[in-house]
């Protein structure tokens, strides 16, 4: 029955030890960097940088289109007026009668019979030539109120002022302003999770040193407690441990909830679940693995490697080509134009009831004269904005300058206070052995023990506030040289 009980219970605890998630500094920088929402919206932004880098690209080639229509209209369009076609469909009614009128003097002196055979011979050449007159009528109709067209066109620029240029050139600099923003944003998430996760190492490790100073403060209350039962402590002395162990249990209540938030936030920039249960490598290391860093405050350095400044330059870069397309409204545009078009009806062989059509090649060309200085206007305009974006720039570089500095001032300021909280905890580690060795004796009062025990507490969480000041201001003059990785 023990070896059963014995089993089920070291079966729970692997069970738990798998339960938790064991995570180093490395690996909470690939969760971060994979699962960070603003670094895949960054990534999108640089495929649609690259898809109009290359939709300028194709500004220069040239561009070939299909148009095709249809109408009606309640009218035709007519070559002839009324009064001709009139004309025209009677010619031959008009003539004969015309002659007719001319030649009775001359018919009514000749025989009836060849008078009647005259009559049916003019009768035949009035209906053939009205008959001729009508064909001509027709001819003309143009039957233009159901009208299809259609045209496909090239046109291949030339010379555009240098707009086409200017564009691409633009293009280009916003693919490399999504690329260093994409950069500046990786940076912020690594520097976010190394401050998350040296909050939760810095916060697990005042996690045991507060319970290692419950534990004696518990202590020294049960061995006043002990003394109190023998005479030789008061009751006020035993009050006054009692409410140092309030004050620790108090201090470690803190200490947890600090700790379970810190963790929360830790998964949450790493892209897990917010409860989950995770223990960090560097937990449970009494020593954090230091480095010695030579703070080296390289300005040039930040000014190369600095997403933000490259931003900023790509910002300028962009308002100087957006005021080269804007002059470009001042300058001629020349296009080469060529195509192939449509009708029906066509009139390249009279008025044609098919689809018949026509190459055509040209060149066009565009001069602006007078557009009463807007362009002009724009381009002052567009220069300002250049100038703006050039102070900034300078502006932060300033910044910049001086954020390089305070970082270099702060790695040696947190090297000198780890040092001395070093030799603190020496002497406080001391002050507590020889405090317990004298209450041990008899020789001192457990007023002058709490004291040490809170003068230990202090030393020891001043180092690892040390440790981690160290860690972080490492961090922060790697974010402003631009090398952090």
């Amino acid at each position: 029955m023990r070896r059963f009980l014995g089993f089920i219970l070291l079966t729970t605890m692997v069970q738990a030890a798998e339960a938790q998630r064991l995570l180093n500094l490395d690996s909470c920088r690939a969760l971060a960097l994979h699962n960070n929402k603003q670094l895949s919206i960054s990534r999108v932004k640089q495929e649609v940088a690259a898809n109009v880098r290359k939709s300028a690209r194709t500004k220069y080639l040239p561009h070939v289109s299909a148009l095709g229509g249809y109408e009606f209209t309640s009218k035709e369009m007519s070559i002839l007026n009324d009064e001709q076609k009139e004309a025209l469909s009677g010619l031959g009614t008009n003539l004969t009668g015309t002659l007719q009128s001319q030649l009775a003097p001359f018919v009514q002196h000749l025989p009836a019979d060849l008078q009647q055979q005259l009559g049916v011979e003019m009768t035949q050449m009035a209906g053939m030539l009205n008959g001729g007159g009508q064909r001509i009528v027709d001819a003309f109709r143009t039957d233009t109120r159901n009208l299809f067209a259609g045209a496909v066109m090239l046109v291949q620029p030339v010379f555009m002022g240098g707009a086409i240029i200017a564009m691409n050139k633009m293009a280009d600099q916003g693919e490399l302003l999504a690329a260093n923003s994409a950069e500046a944003k990786r940076q912020t998430t690594l520097y976010n999770i190394d401050q998350a996760y040296w909050q939760v190492v810095s916060l697990r490790h005042k996690q045991k040193l507060a319970e290692a100073y419950l534990d004696l403060v518990k202590k020294l209350d049960g061995d006043v407690q002990k003394m109190i039962r023998e005479g030789v402590a008061t009751r006020s002395e035993g009050l006054s441990v009692n409410v140092k162990v309030n004050e620790a249990e108090m201090a470690l209540i803190k200490v947890n909830d600090g700790l379970t938030l810190s963790k929360m936030l830790l998964c949450q920039l790493c892209g897990l679940p917010v409860n989950e249960q995770i223990t960090l490598a560097d937990e449970e290391n009494q020593e954090l693995g230091l480095s010695e860093q030579t703070p080296v405050a390289d300005v040039e350095l930040a000014a190369e490697n600095r997403p933000e400044l490259k931003m900023l330059q790509n910002v300028v870069d962009i308002s100087k080509q957006a005021t080269n397309m804007l002059k470009a409204g001042n300058l001629p545009q020349v296009m080469l134009t060529g195509g192939y078009m449509v009708s029906n009806p066509n009139v390249f062989n009279g008025f044609q009831k098919k689809f018949a059509g026509v190459w055509n090649v040209g060149v066009m060309v565009r001069v602006p004269i007078w557009n009463w200085g807007d362009v002009a206007y724009k381009v002052r305009a567009a220069k300002g904005a250049t100038a703006i974006a050039t102070l900034q720039k300078d502006e932060a570089r300033e910044m910049i300058e001086l954020q390089v500095n305070q970082s270099s001032f702060k790695v040696n300021e947190a090297a000198k206070k780890l040092e001395m909280a070093k030799a603190s905890t020496a002497r406080a580690d001391e002050n507590l052995r020889m405090a317990n060795l004298g209450f041990g004796e008899g020789v001192i009062s457990s007023t002058t023990v709490m004291e040490a025990q809170t003068a230990w507490l202090q030393a020891q969480s001043q180092k690892i506030d040390a440790e981690i000041d160290v860690k972080l201001s490492q961090v922060n003059l790697q974010k402003a040289l631009g090398v952090l990785r």
